[in-house]
């Protein structure tokens, strides 16, 4: 299984199945709740390696997630475009778009044994836009 993600914005981001190890879609509601709320949300939490560049390759879009997460609510750009694919045997099990996501929280970690380092992407679609996420799959993948 493989994760395929894509970050469209002022610059795009793209990070595949050498980076991401592990992803959660979560759909959020209030728990309190007597009857379905209008109050629903749709997050995606992301982990993963770092990867340094080596022999000529280039770096992997880490440091961009970084300077997305740091984008004030001020900027138009705090809002992007965010697609994931989950592929399986060349079938795209899921692909969860949503077109206007923000960075909830983003953290790396680095130490002097685990090899370069891992991040944690905590992303969200735009509460009232919520109507505009989508989630797909089911089709052949293909690059």
């Amino acid at each position: 299984m493989g994760f395929i993600l894509k970050v469209e914005g002022a610059e795009t981001i793209e990070l595949g199945m050498d980076n991401i190890q592990k992803v959660v879609y979560d759909t959020d509601t209030p728990d309190d709740s007597n009857a379905r709320s209008t109050d629903v949300g749709s997050t995606l939490r992301i982990s993963g390696k770092i990867i340094t560049a080596t022999d000529g390759d280039k770096a992997d879009d880490t440091l961009k997630l970084a300077n997305w997460s740091l984008v004030p609510a001020e900027k138009a750009d705090c809002y992007r475009k965010v697609t994931l694919k989950v592929i399986a045997a060349d079938q795209v099990v899921r692909e969860v778009s949503f077109p206007n996501a923000f960075v909830v929280d983003y953290t790396e970690r680095f130490g002097d044994s685990e090899g370069v380092g891992t991040f944690d992407l905590y992303i969200k679609q735009k509460k009232d836009k919520t109507e505009f996420a989508n989630i797909l799959g089911g089709y052949a993948f293909s690059q």
